[in-house]
């Protein structure tokens, strides 16, 4: 392969690196943009509950499993696990993710959203 193409797949794997952190971020806040936006829970709802199973059930998103497909095609090196353990657990724990840890991930998740909605509804009368 040559060197543009491995360049190619490194900066896509890259990007789904960001929109991956993206995602996260809109599970876990996302309910905030309904303040502004009355559709936005169309939107956010289904992602909510699929971070929250995803985290309950210990599945691995599928954009971890494309992303290294981009990091293999580009002969970097993949990682085994999800995007929180590689990514996420470093920072906040330093020790590796274990199941205890994204059952508390998923019901966060799920707390975190159900403070917002709860806000969102108590101020616009309705959740959408």
């Amino acid at each position: 392969m040559n060197l543009g193409g491995c360049v190619f797949y490194l900066i896509v794997a890259e990007l789904l690196v960001l929109l991956h952190f993206g995602f996260i971020l809109f599970v876990i806040f996302g309910g905030l943009l309904a303040l502004h936006w009355r559709w936005m829970p169309c939107l956010h709802l289904p992602a909510a509950a699929w971070g929250a199973f995803v985290e309950f059930s210990g599945a691995i998103c599928p954009l971890t499993t494309v992303e290294n497909h981009f990091r293999h095609a580009a002969g970097g090196v993949t990682y085994s696990g999800d995007f929180v353990e590689q990514y996420v657990m470093p920072i906040v724990y330093p020790h590796a993710l274990t199941r205890e840890w994204q059952i508390v991930f998923g019901l966060l998740v799920s707390l975190i959203n159900l403070v917002i909605y709860w806000f969102v509804w108590r101020r616009n009368g309705s959740v959408a």
